[in-house]
């Protein structure tokens, strides 16, 4: 028999090399036990130590021996509990855990576990988090196969929190669009998500208060920007019927597309779908465009149908169908028709910024049948004929709304009150969305602007190879370009007819001359123009008098100075501060526009 001294000396020669050297099988290791096998902890309530008994030999008289400090100790979720490499066991946060001792044996690896349960205790959140949050709350990767990490923290009652990733069940709205890593799923890690195919997917975070037992989630949003997009399994087109008149009268089409995760986005100008008239000799549609697609015209009376018809990639394979199709009618008559607001247009075309959380300011305006035949209406608007009844100012306020394609990537705000800030797109990730307005006219039928781009492009940092690293480049739309709010961005242009003789000039915040310089007319400035000011600056913006150029009057947001005048100087005063004094604005980058007729 061995003594205490030679074996373990002997134990130890074994568990350092393949026990094929060690093929003494009266001094073989043959099995492990883990005491306790089952054991409770709470969060702060000091550690356990667990036991590895190593059985020897498989004759008559097998011998155990304490073996602790020999194996190798693992816990499988160290977010619940962490192990040392003598088995004392620490509490780290409520969940449970394996906690495995293993060691090479005489026929090969053995192996023996504890679950460790964890409960929380003392004020932190562990074990009694009241609430969850998901930090960012938005995260944008370029293609499949992309990564990019999700953190939960947990908040107790007491206010303290913890980060609590690896004990939540993470889940992804879509898994076609992209995965996410949750302790649930074996091989996994947790709050990682990957990118599947493009499109915007919701993920959720599920945590269980150990001590009340009451649920607490977490969203956030991952956009996929490029790939093949996910097969379409219905298709809609806005609106759903159309009256024109014969003169050429323009009407705006939109498609919608439906994934089959349920995402819907704007496919009006996508390769994939095209747009065709039953009767053209009735009505033509606009096809094959980059944009402006879905615009029908009258050609002679009648009635016609518009059909969107999109075809899904062969890489989708062909269930669901492998093509979908919506349809429009559209009935076109002798007579113009008498609706006073005739269109919308958006200004600008796009707005791009390079700052998650950044904004842009998009205005709208309406052609009216009646004088003013053309007036900001992005916050809604007063005119003659709305209802039909009004045949005098003031007449009730008509709403109009504002849409994005994108409604969780890129909110845009819509219209209330005169005065609002509506058309105010902010960036809550990286990518692009499609913008329009609707407007009712009096008798119901709905009038759609062309659509508008709103642009936050995704370019990842790059760093050099210092130690620590240090950002070279910031990119753009990530979360180190993250919008400074301090500081806000105005932009300038013609909302007008004429668009080759006008002029909007602006100081600095410092009152430097002409550093807004805007028009086709200007050396320096262009058709739009925009400067960055610090929060709190009062913009005096000036049209000079111009042979040939009558001025129309500026959007909303700008207060004039002075009378308005066809021949001009104009100037109106716009508030760029956290909140206007006047009206309890809130901050935001600001579009102004101007009418030149």
């Amino acid at each position: 028999m061995f003594n205490r001294f030679s074996f373990g000396a002997l134990l130890l020669a074994c568990l350092a090399v393949p026990f094929t050297s060690c093929n003494n099988s009266s001094s073989g290791l043959d099995s492990i036990a883990v005491t306790p096998a089952t054991a409770s902890m709470a969060v702060g309530g000091g550690t356990l130590q667990l036991t590895a008994t190593g059985t020897f030999g498989n004759g008559a008289h097998p011998t155990k021996q304490d073996i602790t400090s020999l194996v190798t100790w693992a816990s499988s979720i160290t977010g619940v509990a962490a192990v040392s490499s003598t088995g004392v066991v620490t509490a780290v946060s409520a969940g449970q855990t394996t906690i495995t001792a293993s060691a090479q044996g005489f026929n090969g690896p053995v192996s023996s576990s504890a679950t460790i349960t964890v409960t929380g205790a003392g004020t932190g959140p562990t074990g009694g988090a009241v609430s969850l949050a998901i930090i960012p709350t938005s995260q944008s990767v370029a293609g499949p196969g992309d990564t990019s990490q999700f953190i939960a923290i947990g908040t107790a009652s007491s206010g303290a929190t913890e980060d609590l990733t690896g004990l939540v069940t993470w889940t992804s709205s879509s898994a076609q669009i992209a995965t996410i890593g949750s302790f649930a799923i074996t091989g996994t890690v947790p709050g990682l998500a990957t990118a599947v195919s493009k499109g915007t997917v919701t993920m959720t975070a599920e945590y269980t208060n150990t001590i009340t037992g009451a649920v607490s989630t977490g969203t956030a949003t991952f956009t996929v920007i490029n790939g093949a997009t996910q097969a379409l399994t219905a298709l809609s087109v806005v609106p759903s019927s159309l009256s024109l008149s014969a003169t050429g009268q323009p009407g705006y089409l939109i498609a919608l597309g439906t994934s089959g995760s349920g995402t819907q986005e704007d496919v009006t100008n996508a390769p994939q779908l095209t747009w065709t008239s039953s009767v053209p000799a009735y009505a033509t549609v606009t096809s094959g465009l980059p944009s402006g697609n879905g615009v029908v015209k009258g050609v002679s009376p009648g009635t016609t149908t518009i059909t969107a018809e999109w075809t899904n990639t062969p890489a989708t394979g062909s269930t669901p169908a492998q093509v979908v199709t919506a349809q429009a009618s559209v009935t076109v008559t002798t007579v113009a028709a008498a609706e006073p607001l005739l269109s919308i247009t958006i200004l600008p075309s796009t707005l791009t910024t390079n700052n998650l959380l950044g904004t842009g300011q998009f205005l709208a305006y309406g052609t009216f049948s009646a004088t003013p035949t053309l007036m900001d209406i992005t916050n809604g608007f007063q005119h003659v004929g709305f209802p039909a009844s009004c045949t005098v100012l003031p007449c009730p306020t008509v709403p109009v709304n504002w849409i994005s394609a994108m409604q969780d990537v890129f909110p845009v705000n819509s219209s209330g009150a005169p005065g609002s800030t509506a058309g105010l797109v902010t960036a809550d990730g990286s990518g692009n969305a499609v913008i329009y307005v609707t407007a009712q006219n009096p008798d119901g039928t709905l009038v759609y602007s062309p659509s508008v781009t709103f642009n936050c492009p995704l370019v990842l940092p790059t760093y050099n190879n210092a130690t620590p690293p240090a950002i070279t480049d910031a990119g753009s739309c990530n979360w180190d370009t993250i919008a400074d709010g301090l500081l806000v961005t105005l932009t300038v242009y013609n909302a007008g007819l004429n668009t080759t003789g006008w002029l909007i000039t602006a100081p600095s915040a410092t009152l430097t001359p002409d550093v807004i310089h805007c028009g086709p007319g200007s050396t320096s400035g262009g058709s739009v123009c925009m400067a960055t000011y610090p929060v709190g600056t009062t913009v005096t913006l000036t049209a000079p008098a111009e042979a040939g150029v009558n001025f129309g009057g500026w959007s909303w947001n700008c207060e004039n100075q002075g009378a308005v005048t066809a021949a001009g100087p104009n100037s109106c005063t716009v508030y760029l501060g956290a909140t206007d004094p006047v009206t309890d604005l809130p901050s935001s980058n600001v579009s102004v526009g101007a009418i030149f007729n």
